[in-house]
């Protein structure tokens, strides 16, 4: 036990395991084997209330089952939760064979431990007396943060793996996220400067030598990580980037040149902004896999905007849709900014509750709603109005949104068009239909735009040309859809399901009885018998099982059946099923939904 200042130490562990006294109690920042747990004597603590973890990696924490049956509070980075208290489903899921994910996420623990919360990027947290700091640093793995607290009159700042000493990492196979990738070097030089820019009079990190010159050490190993991008001709910008992040479309109109989808800021000569779309913020690359771990919104360049723009105040934030590189950042915008996110009507509940959708390219988290927008109505924010419609196409849920700047008719269309060739984006399983973008050509010229911004292209001069030429377009597509499906004998719609399960997702406790809602369509083009049965696990209770009704043509309708869970039951994504007759024609189980059950109550998040 090495003592680092009054009431700081250093264990050396199979990583470093600080310990921060106060008292008779401390707090452990990481865990290592455990071990140090049989040494806090010689220091005079009795007991550890809190484990703060910097990452997941096993050699941080793979003693924490110690430390579960000793009864600490254990705190994990909110972005990396589920390779702690979810990683049995983890290594059931992770991709061996084949696999060009290079990840570092099978160095995690062998089993889960339960976790007293989860460390949100940019919050705080009081423990003994003592406030800690969690800032995001992603770079060793996409989750990783440092934990900032001020200690015997140092600010000292506990880095995990982002920096092993002056100049130098613990590892540079843990900074590829993907095959032959280097986007953990980019984050890690991102990182690397925002910490420095808070100024540590300390720096602990999770492997290496206590760095009592920060700024000097930080700035030798951000110069080697440049150095070997540069090689590798990865992320050129990346600087230039930082220093200007945005750029003017018009005087009161800018967008985010460093997120995954552009991010848009209209500007109020008060000093407000409002946001239209806020997903991944400065992104140096894209982490194989599509897991939580693997997703990691921040707030890195507000700082600039509020510099080199003189906004007071990230007031609003406005989605053109509910894909997680639209929406990823909205939590942590209305947590730290204080920002109200108003939603359009269409798909506030989306966001709200996501687990309910079969959807792709959910957020994992509810996002609350501050103001549902109504569609076709003017919406005044500070000197602007905007009207949103409904969008359809790219996926159902979604909304064009309207508004005057600098006298241009400006339009945000989310990812409904790419580029000024009018090229189709529509994905099936968003609830695409083949007619939408007939529609949405005929929105585009009732509203004659000056402008298009959209999630991932240039802006887009609108002339009579390109409104003819998307026009033109959508005829051809719905055309084709017409040829190629069967719809003169049944229609099914674009996705081709005659039947659905909301919520598509269900958590519950052992012993629970709980209901879904299927709704179920006739396909064909006369009135039909349809008959759908429930199909769950053999040993569940089911009521009203069964459902059978005359529908006319094309006509849906809903039933409600419910079960019970036996008792002591516990399972990850036990799968129910609706089996659909219509007429003579048995289309089998054609929609699924999913149960997971506990004998405890779920952890929660919302970031």
């Amino acid at each position: 036990m090495r003592k680092i200042s009054t009431n700081l130490f250093l264990f050396e562990d199979t990583c470093n395991v600080y310990v921060i006294k106060t008292g008779v109690t401390a707090v452990l920042i990481d865990f290592g084997d455990g071990n140090v747990l049989q040494h806090l004597s010689s220091i005079g603590v009795e007991k550890v209330t809190d484990i703060f973890m910097t990452h997941h990696h096993r050699d941080q924490g793979q003693g924490l089952p110690i430390a579960v049956q000793e009864g600490i509070r254990i705190w994990v980075p909110h972005t990396e939760q589920d390779l702690f208290h979810q990683i049995d489903e983890h290594w059931k899921a992770r991709a061996i064979a084949n696999n060009y994910n290079m990840r570092q996420d099978r160095f995690s623990l062998l089993q889960s431990v339960p976790v007293q919360g989860t460390l949100k990027d940019y919050s705080s947290h009081v423990i003994n007396g003592r406030s800690f700091t969690i800032i995001p640093t992603p770079g060793h793995t996409v989750g990783s943060i440092t934990i900032i607290a001020e200690i015997d009159d140092k600010m000292t700042a506990f880095s995990g793996d982002l920096i092993y000493g002056p100049g130098k990492v613990w590892s540079l196979s843990a900074t590829q996220w993907t095959y032959n990738g280097g986007e953990g070097i980019a984050l890690s030089v991102l990182s690397l400067l925002d910490l420095k820019d808070r100024n540590p009079d300390l720096l602990l990190p999770s492997h290496g030598q206590i760095m009592e010159s920060p700024t000097n050490a930080i700035d030798l190993l951000i110069g080697r990580l440049v150095n070997l991008m540069t090689q590798r001709n990865h992320n050129p910008r990346l600087l230039k980037l930082r220093e200007n992040p945005y750029e003017e479309i018009t005087p009161h109109l800018l967008f985010n040149k460093t997120s995954m989808s552009n991010a848009y800021v209209v500007l109020s000569e008060t000093g407000k902004a409002l946001f239209i779309d806020f997903g991944y913020d400065f992104i140096g690359g894209i982490a194989a896999g599509s897991d939580r771990a693997s997703r990691r919104p921040w707030l890195y360049t507000l700082s600039k905007l509020k510099e080199q723009y003189g906004v007071k105040k990230i007031d609003v934030v406005i989605p053109t849709h509910y894909h997680d590189d639209h929406v990823a950042g909205l939590n942590l915008l209305r947590d730290i900014e204080g920002t109200e996110i108003w939603c359009p009507e269409n798909f506030f509940n989306v966001l709200e509750d996501p687990q309910k959708y079969n959807l792709p390219c959910l957020w994992y988290d509810p996002i609350p709603v501050n103001r549902q927008l109504p569609l076709k109505q003017k919406i005044k924010w500070e000197e602007y109005e905007f009207t949103l419609y409904e969008q359809p196409g790219h996926t159902l849920y979604a909304a064009a949104i309207e508004f005057i700047v600098d006298e241009k008719r400006v339009l945000a269309i989310g990812d409904q068009y790419q580029e000024d060739d009018g090229q189709f984006n529509y994905v099936y399983q968003n609830q695409f239909r083949i007619w939408d973008y007939i529609d949405s050509a005929k929105l585009y010229r009732e509203l004659k735009p000056d402008l298009l911004i959209s999630g991932h292209w240039e802006p887009v001069v609108v002339t009579e040309e390109f409104l003819q030429l998307i026009k033109e377009k959508g005829k051809v597509l719905e055309q084709l859809h017409r040829d190629l499906l069967p719809l003169d004998e049944l229609d099914l719609g674009a996705e081709g399901f005659g039947a659905k399960i909301h919520p598509y997702q269900t958590m519950v406790q052992s012993g629970d009885t709980f209901s879904v809602t299927v709704e179920i369509k006739n396909p064909f083009h006369e009135e039909k018998e349809v008959f759908a049965k429930m199909i769950t696990p053999t040993n569940w209770q089911v009521y009203n099982a069964e459902f059978k009704a005359n529908l006319t043509s094309m006509e849906t309708i809903q039933f409600t059946a419910s079960m019970t869970v036996p008792l002591g039951t516990k399972s990850y994504r036990e799968r129910i099923a609706v089996d659909l007759t219509v007429g003579e024609h048995h289309f089998g189980q054609h929609a699924e939904g999913l149960v997971t059950i506990s004998k405890q109550p779920a952890l929660g998040g919302d970031q």
